[in-house]
């Protein structure tokens, strides 16, 4: 009984060693190579396609666009029309020569080059939508990434957790009819119904997490994917060779900002810069006075002295608006503009430091995980596989109870998962990096998006 029983638990564990060993340098896939690329990239695209959010900043910024022609465009002429010189106790047009109806127009001018300054800052406004879009595209194609591979950690974990509890409902099975002859012992049995039971509740919760993660995956895939999409087949691994080259190509620094200097967050500070610079020269041109011309004709109906009829008159006006009183307006507005420009570079560099710092905290972070997986791959999982196999040595040899082999599995393939979630975190701390540091990374891992880091 002894040897048969043994010779299942060794089925049990088996399976899960089936699973090759991850090279956890270059991040080389393994299990479901086979689909990953295709299968992740074409979600990525999918998502940007159909993100609304995208759509909702492009309509943003094409009305800034918009809005910087309009800004371009000088004021509409006024029209002005009136009656003069009406003697008010006969109100007759024609007994007073000094009685005229005027029709006039009068046209105002911006300061110097005002309106071609506020158009371009506009228009810098858009970039900054624009270069937000590209933001956007990454903050999706990353999210997506990382619910997939989650996703791919959590399917692989079921199809260990169900081959285990195949192989424990065998077992279960075989120690009952053992007990039912009198050659097993009771409480191997309920050990042996227990650990179903438990694989059971975790399969269920496995479940549960694949379920929610698909649900999170359709904010962006849309509802109707998620019902055309139950059963979609997702990894946990990045081929992070084009990542490493990245980093390969920095060793030794904790400096990035050449990278960094590439990501549409940072140049969406740089065109906040270039509008803040634009304010201030439209600042300037405060200094400048502005101009309005007017132009009137008036009509006369009455005679002049000599009995003949009264000529037409014809005015023209110039105004001059002088920016003689400076100090508590356009010395304001110019310092409080130049003052935004520094804000706006001092936000840049802010900016910039907290990438920088969060790209090392990953760095890291990926490390340490590269460092415990090679620990699980050569020392962890050996040792629990030598624990097992002692302990059912032991179990033949009764100088060991069944629920030692039952702990020892437990171990083992809990040790086994580990193994997989550490793989599955280091890839998705590699996609985080590849989506900050952008260049080739980015566009190994998201071809689709538009890498402005070329």
């Amino acid at each position: 009984m002894h040897a048969l029983a043994l010779s299942l638990s060794a089925a049990w564990l088996y399976p899960a060693w089936q699973f090759p060993v991850w090279a956890a340098e270059t991040l080389d896939v393994s299990a479901h190579k086979e689909v990953q690329p295709a299968s992740l990239q074409t979600l990525i695209a999918l998502a940007v396609r159909n993100d609304a959010s995208q759509a909702q900043l492009a309509a943003q910024s094409s009305a800034l666009r918009e809005t910087a022609v309009a800004s371009a465009t000088q004021m509409d002429p006024k029209l002005k029309v009136g009656v003069g010189g009406l003697p008010v106790d006969s109100f007759q047009f024609d007994d007073d020569p000094m009685t005229n109806i005027s029709v006039g127009l009068m046209q105002q001018f911006e300061r110097g080059d005002t309106l071609e300054l506020q158009a371009r800052k506009v228009r810098q406004q858009a970039e900054g939508v624009d270069w937000q879009i590209q933001a956007r595209q990454r903050e999706v194609a990353n999210s997506i990434t990382q619910l997939w591979l989650e996703l791919g950690y959590q399917q692989y974990a079921e199809r260990v957790l169900r081959e285990n509890q195949r192989l424990m409902s065998e077992m279960a099975g075989f120690i009952q009819t053992n007990y039912a002859i009198g050659k097993s012992e009771a409480q191997d049995l309920l050990q042996a119904q227990l650990q179903v039971s438990r694989l059971d509740d975790k399969l269920q919760a496995n479940r549960q997490s694949q379920r929610k993660l698909m649900s999170q995956m359709s904010e962006w895939l849309g509802a109707d994917w998620l019902s055309a999409n139950a059963s979609l087949a997702a990894g946990y691994q990045l081929d992070g060779a084009a990542l490493d080259a990245v980093l390969k190509s920095h060793n030794g620094t904790s400096q990035f900002y050449a990278l960094l200097a590439q990501h549409p967050m940072v140049a969406m500070t740089e065109a906040a810069i270039s509008a803040s610079q634009t304010q201030a020269d439209i600042a300037g041109e405060a200094y400048k006075p502005q101009f309005a011309v007017e132009v009137m004709y008036g009509y006369r109906q009455a005679n002049n002295m000599r009995g003949e009829p009264a000529s037409d008159l014809f005015s023209a006006y110039l105004t001059v608006d002088l920016p003689l009183f400076t100090d508590n307006r356009q010395d304001r507005n110019r310092a409080a503009a130049h003052y935004q420009v520094g804000a706006a570079k001092s936000q840049k560099d802010l900016l910039l430091a907290q990438l920088n710092a969060r790209v090392n905290a990953l760095l890291a972070d990926r490390q340490s995980q590269t460092e415990r997986l090679e620990r699980y791959q050569n020392s962890l999982l050996p040792q629990a596989k030598e624990r097992t196999q002692a302990v059912e040595r032991g179990y033949q040899n009764n100088t060991a109870q069944f629920s030692d082999v039952i702990n020892a599995a437990s171990d083992e393939l809990a040790l086994e998962l580990e193994l997989a979630r550490l793989t599955a975190d280091l890839s998705q701390t590699s996609s985080t990096l590849a989506f900050l540091l952008g260049g080739q990374a980015l566009q190994t891992l998201a071809p689709s998006l538009t890498d402005q880091g070329k």
